[in-house]
């Protein structure tokens, strides 16, 4: 039997539109640069990325995974679910095995929360209403660790580190998920029900929540295997970044950067347009009254961001280094950098398998909404503190 596929015609109106779209692209890059100059400026651009980002980012990828799998090996993972538990209902409106979700995609990446989701001694905690608001809950800490240790890492002009950036972030990024989460059950509830529980599947085992699996073996053995194992899925991780920081990050840094120092164009890495702090700067008043942004370079990080965090984190040294952001605009970035986490690039797909297609629009509104109120939060609680 033939598998169904989608299709369209050959020449339709979509390909128009992407034609028209490549053309305005290409055309104002060329246009600002010069043909020859953009072209080197993309190559180079890219390749900068992949040396000095990219394989960073892969690096503390695979720490933090090398880590996560210890922490869940071990036991850490279980008793931080114990005693985060009570917390999830009242504050999330989810049973207390969503902490589970919060916790292994924060220490790993979106699409972590699937894997649960697919689990019997996951899914026979849920009502049916509940289910996909784990969407939004657990795209909300994506990649969490990572952006973490990512930002603590960057030094200042002065020396000085981002630590408490990236604690006021980490709270900024639970108040978004709070709100993301919270809007979404407001629809599932009236959609499914409120009493509706959800279906188990076949996983081959169930155990109680006070149990946990380990693997076979000594304590060196499951040592070695889950830190071996936890690191690959760093480079997991790392790999998966590359096109989301050398595609989507290159852009936008073409169309936020200037051209070097001297005024001109040179084709070298990094240089730009700067277009795209022009558009933010007439909307500079509703950006800095959010958000407290320093520049309007600074709008680059969240919105790309909704395509990839990777291809985010990787603008904030340079905007540092700069002087373009300071410990409130980091403070920030980390919270919409964990609260948005590429969920654009990851929703639909998410949703998709989940079995909540026609929930997506409202998953992404929802989540844009938790992603600005965290962004929000942060520069409140960094001012606050500061």
């Amino acid at each position: 039997m033939t598998p169904e596929v989608k299709t369209k015609k050959a020449l339709s109106l979509e390909t128009v539109i992407f034609l028209v779209i490549v053309v305005v692209v290409f055309g104002t890059l060329g246009n600002g640069m010069g043909a020859v100059n953009m072209v080197n400026t993309l190559l180079n651009t890219a390749f900068a990325l992949l040396m000095d980002t990219v394989f960073y980012i892969m690096a503390i990828a695979v720490i933090a995974g090398g880590l996560s799998g210890l922490l869940t090996e071990f036991g850490v993972v279980a008793v931080i679910n114990k005693l985060i538990s009570p917390l999830m209902k009242p504050v999330y409106g989810l049973p207390g095995a969503g902490i589970v979700g919060i916790v292994t995609t924060y220490l790993s990446d979106n699409p972590a929360i699937l894997t649960l989701a697919e689990d019997n001694n996951f899914r026979r905690y849920f009502k049916k209403y509940q289910m996909p608001a784990i969407n939004n809950l657990g795209t909300a800490f994506g990649m969490g660790l990572i952006v973490t240790a990512f930002v603590i890492g960057i030094k200042s002009s002065d020396g000085n580190n981002f630590v408490l950036s990236a604690v006021v972030g980490n709270a900024g990024a639970i108040i978004g998920s709070i709100v993301s989460v919270r809007l979404m059950l407001l629809k599932t509830k009236k959609v499914f029900g409120p009493d509706e529980m959800m279906d188990t599947r076949n996983t081959g085992y169930v155990i109680s929540m006070n149990e946990r699996v380990v693997r076979e073996g000594s304590v060196g053995k499951r040592l070695l295997e889950a830190l071996l194992e936890g690191g690959k899925a760093g480079v997991s991780t790392g790999l998966a970044i590359i096109p989301g920081v050398l595609l989507i990050c290159t852009f936008v840094m073409m169309f936020t950067n200037g051209p070097s120092e001297n005024g001109t164009f040179t084709g070298a890495a990094y240089e730009g347009i700067a277009l795209l702090p022009e558009v933010a700067e007439k909307f500079d008043f509703i950006f800095n009254t959010l958000f407290g942004f320093t520049s309007s370079e600074d709008l680059a990080v969240p919105i790309t961001a909704l395509g990839s965090a990777g291809a985010a984190i990787g603008i904030i040294p340079t905007l540092v280094s700069e002087g373009l952001a300071t410990g409130n605009d980091v403070a920030v970035f980390t919270a919409m950098c964990m609260c948005w986490s590429g969920y654009l690039s990851t929703h639909v797909a998410m949703m998709d398998t989940l079995g909540f297609r026609k929930l997506t629009g409202h998953a992404i509104l929802c989540h844009t909404i938790g992603g600005i109120c965290a962004g929000i939060s942060a520069h409140i609680l960094y001012s606050i503190i500061v």
